[in-house]
């Protein structure tokens, strides 16, 4: 009975990481691929003899004739969709609806760029693109210090503590597994800039599902506002963000479904130590020796998980990040600065939204955001050809120096530990000095 239970749960996991599923739900959506007419030789699924513990892809034979999610289609995406233009006339719907595009986000380090892909559906690629967007970088960038200057400081060293720990289960967790992005062919690659890491569990349905529901759950009974108007937002962000990655192209239906549980494995985990982490942080005299010395072993042991891939650099930079905002949050406490609001206080309300509270707000978020990439910005100028002097490496060659761990790790670390120091600690200060605070 347990062997019968086990089969079938290897079934539907082998079944749900088929990647004719993904163009299968992007063709749904208007995407199609331009792939060249010679189709590629499927891969078996034995594992690559020069990449042992690699588990590559299952892809179905070229005699069923996939061509990008669409069963009964047996030409090449990108010439059908040529001849339906055609057909149309310049002025016919087909020409009107669809667009060329190339993948989003060119990644600088790896050089690749990706193909052509059709759009036939624009509004689905705006909504999936910002939907990926709430995991990226930027998003981060902005996204923590508003919440942290204008809304609530605790809830958002809090959540960025969270963060950091969920992105580096993830992306370990990616590198000890080691499987590959969907296969492309049928999958079209809407973004390419990930396209070198590892893809299961999604790092973006994690932490797409970490933020908001770690944010509604530190925030609801301390902040008036109705449980299911919170839940539902949460869990509207968390869906837009997995589904929004099957449509990039860059996961599995498995994979995603996996990083949203992943995630909240990782958020049952921390929910009853958070605030013991967050007072340890503020109030022990130990705990800046404790916050550096854990943040730069674990990005250590995420290093040497496996060989060189963006991945690496989206780690450290997460866990310099909760660095810096730890020990901001600890200088901020010895020296009674940002203090939280007294327990009596309880729950918050919003303001009345006045002129001048919204253009103070947006003031005080423009100055800040401009600290944070001039910050970033002047470190990056400073310590990448820094450590290239350090370990002799050639300074005009970045993108072959920082895919070396002896560059990447404290570049990474150093940049991003600086940016959330001041995003928690210097910004604040500057916001008192021009009365914005």
């Amino acid at each position: 009975m347990a062997s019968v239970a086990v089969n079938k749960f290897v079934e539907v996991c082998r079944y749900l990481q088929d990647p004719v599923h993904v163009a299968r739900f992007q063709h749904f959506c208007g995407v199609k691929g331009t792939f060249p007419e010679k189709r590629t030789q499927p891969d078996s699924g034995q594992s690559d003899p020069d990449c042992p513990g690699i588990r590559k892809r299952l892809r179905r034979s070229s005699d069923e004739a996939v061509g990008n999610g669409d069963a009964a289609v047996t030409r090449v995406n990108g010439k059908q969709e040529e001849e339906e233009d055609a057909a149309a006339g310049p002025g016919g719907p087909a020409a009107a609806e669809t667009a060329r595009a190339k993948p989003l986000r060119r990644n600088s380090l790896t050089g690749d760029v990706g193909q052509e892909f059709l759009i036939h559906n624009k509004f689905l690629f705006y909504l999936f693109t910002f939907g990926t967007e709430l995991g990226n970088e930027m998003f981060f960038i902005v996204f923590f210090p508003f919440l942290f200057w204008n809304i609530d400081a605790l809830a958002s060293r809090r959540l960025i503590v969270v963060w950091a720990w969920n992105l580096f289960v993830g992306q370990s967790t990616k590198d000890m597994i080691r499987w590959s992005r969907p296969a492309s062919p049928p999958v079209v690659k809407v973004e390419v800039f990930y396209n070198s890491e590892y893809s299961m569990p999604s790092t973006h349905a994690m932490t797409g599902t970490a933020i908001p529901f770690c944010l509604f759950m530190l925030t609801y009974g301390r902040w008036q506002y109705p449980f299911l108007l919170g839940f539902c937002v949460a869990l509207s962000w968390s869906v837009l963000v997995c589904v929004s990655r099957v449509y990039m192209g860059m996961h599995s239906v498995l994979e995603v479904i996996t990083g949203f549980l992943y995630s909240l494995l990782v958020l049952a985990f921390f929910q009853p130590i958070l605030d013991k982490i967050d007072n340890y942080y503020m109030t022990d005299r130990y705990a800046p020796l404790v916050i550096v010395a854990s943040h730069v072993s674990l990005g250590l042991v995420a290093f040497s998980l496996d060989s060189w891939s963006t991945s690496r650099g989206d780690t450290a930079q997460a866990l310099g990040t909760g660095a810096g905002a730890a020990l901001a949050s600890h200088v901020n406490y010895q020296l009674g600065l940002l203090q939280d609001p007294p327990p009596s206080s309880l729950p918050l309300t919003l303001p009345p939204i006045t002129a001048g509270l919204v253009s103070r707000s947006l003031l005080r978020f423009a100055v800040g955001v401009a600290v944070l990439l001039a910050t970033r910005m002047a470190m990056k100028a400073v310590t990448i050809p820094f450590l290239c002097r350090l370990f002799g490496l050639p300074p005009d060659d970045v993108r072959q120096a920082r895919q070396q761990m002896k560059v990447e790790l404290p570049y990474r670390y150093i940049v991003y530990s600086v940016v959330g120091f001041s995003c928690v600690c210097f910004a604040p200060v500057l916001f008192w000095i021009l009365n914005l605070d």
